[in-house]
């Protein structure tokens, strides 16, 4: 969690102080499939929105609350020796909640706003550009794979063009989503209850007992 955290967040205060508002560069020079896009989002993960600003309180509280959970439920998952992979997951999902947390509760504190021809900067005289609980995400990963055209006989988006990836994400989205996605492949292995095998000498003995009891 602290790695993830820190990785996190480093990485959004380098975009906030040294890129304007929708620049972008190439993370492999030469490659147009990787890129650097600095945007934010008043709302959820992958950019998504939640409904104005009583949505954005009502977004920010819900995390909180989600965190205080996942905190809980991983204290509880430690108590009772759980499986470490199982851990693990929850220990991402947690990371990456509390790194879009830390920014919708504190970046509209700390930070002016950003825009077109300046970065931010860090505890501006004049203050920050939202209240606390009021700050926006901090968005820079960027991969579109591919694009093309869907096929005309397809309902509804026939003919359509469509790119893959368009959202641009963060860290934290990127250790949710990785937590997620491991806990639905490998749910099984998590939740197996091992079964301590019989020694050959010990199945024995019960067999002789059991002939004897015959």
């Amino acid at each position: 969690m602290a790695v993830v955290l820190l990785v996190d967040q480093a990485v959004k205060i380098w975009v906030k102080t040294h890129m304007v508002y929708a620049s972008e560069f190439p993370l492999i020079p030469g490659q147009d499939w990787a890129f650097f896009r600095f945007i934010e989002n008043p709302g959820m993960a992958f950019g998504i929105e939640f409904g104005g600003a009583y949505g954005k309180l009502a977004l920010s509280l819900f995390r909180v609350i989600a965190v205080g959970f996942l905190g809980y439920l991983i204290y509880q998952l430690i108590e009772a020796r759980a499986n470490r992979g199982l851990l693990a997951c929850f220990a991402l999902i947690l990371a990456g909640a509390l790194g879009n947390i830390i920014d919708s509760a504190f970046y509209g504190v700390v930070f002016s706003d950003s825009g077109y021809h300046a970065p931010a900067t860090m505890f501006p005289p004049e203050g920050g550009y939202a209240g606390f609980m009021y700050g926006h995400v901090v968005d820079m990963l960027y991969f579109p794979l591919f694009e093309g055209v869907f096929p005309d006989w397809l309902p509804v988006w026939g003919g359509e063009p469509y790119l893959f990836f368009r959202p641009v994400f963060n860290v934290a989205d990127a250790a949710i989503s990785t937590g997620v996605f491991c806990l639905l492949i490998f749910y099984r292995d998590f939740f197996r209850q091992d079964v301590e095998p019989v020694a050959p000498a010990e199945s024995a003995r019960v067999d002789l007992v059991n002939v004897e009891a015959l």
